[in-house]
């Protein structure tokens, strides 16, 4: 038995005494966060292997956006279709309920990054996710399957086919200069045009047996867009998050820089329906 005098280490205990903690190997703990996305050292930003003082100034944001999530720089005809469909989404006035929500939140004394962060979290399946669903049905056209008959599917489910059709326009007023410029796209060479003829065999087969057909919409458009350039279907609706993201910061802005305080879904002087129990007293 060990006494009080004996080196700490000799006595029969040091069998179940813990070791110390093992040295980690440095390289596990730098690779932890390992990316191909950036290098960041001290007078040193690497973007993608480039030095960030020589992209300054020379390349365009959607440009960057391209480089960051794909590599590599995008070709003219890449960049300027990219550039195109981030331009064309990025608002659609304080009856989105992204930025509605947005608004409201401006006026609740939150800071301008939590009222964006308002509206772009209530982007999701049903409000900003047509564009990823559309691409996702381009893909099955573009894979073999008939327009007609993946429209039909649709209308079994009484379900709307995702990137056609609009609450407020008649015609959406950015389809058309969309498809312009991937049509040029096409004829330069820039993009295969395979998701602009899945596209136009979708709205075609819509308009089958109807007196009004269903255009296209932004939705559509850019998915159409996306799908050329290779985005996967998901990145898609990250792309249209980024480019909404923009005209919910104008309108949070806007609603701060005017100084209204907790503006609610409704005018002051309205209330909002009431279809429950009508006024009762506990006593009787």
């Amino acid at each position: 038995m060990s006494g009080p005098d004996t080196p700490r280490g000799t006595g029969p205990a040091t069998a179940t005494e813990p070791e110390g903690p093992a040295m980690i190997e440095e390289h596990r703990v730098t690779d932890w966060w390992s990316t191909a996305v950036s290098r960041i050292r001290p007078g040193e930003i690497l973007l993608r292997g480039y030095p960030v003082e020589q992209l300054i100034g020379r390349i365009t944001f959607a440009e960057q956006i391209w480089l960051m999530l794909r590599g590599e720089l995008p070709s003219p005809v890449q960049g300027r279709l990219l550039e195109a469909a981030l331009v064309a989404a990025v608002d659609h006035g304080p009856q989105a309920p992204s930025i509605a929500a947005a608004r409201m939140a401006a006026t609740c004394g939150v800071g301008l990054n939590s009222a964006v962060a308002t509206g772009a979290g209530l982007l999701g399946d049903v409000h900003g996710g047509a564009g990823q669903q559309c691409m996702e049905v381009l893909e099955r056209v573009i894979g073999g399957e008939d327009a007609t008959a993946v429209v039909a599917g649709f209308r079994d489910r009484r379900a709307y086919v995702p990137g056609f059709g609009h609450r407020f326009h008649p015609r959406d007023p950015r389809r058309d200069p969309l498809l312009a410029l991937v049509r040029e796209a096409v004829a330069e060479g820039g993009v295969q045009g395979r998701a602009l003829a899945a596209g136009l065999a979708l709205e075609a087969a819509l308009a089958e047996g109807r007196t009004r057909p269903v255009p296209m919409n932004i939705d559509g458009a850019t998915a159409i867009i996306y799908a050329e350039l290779g985005f996967p279907a998901e990145l898609g609706r990250g792309l249209f998050v980024l480019s909404r993201s923009v005209g919910i910061l104008a309108h949070a802005w806007e609603e701060q820089e005017g100084g209204a305080r907790i503006k609610g879904p409704l005018p002051r002087p309205l209330l909002a329906g009431y279809r429950g129990t009508p006024a009762r007293d506990l006593d009787e």
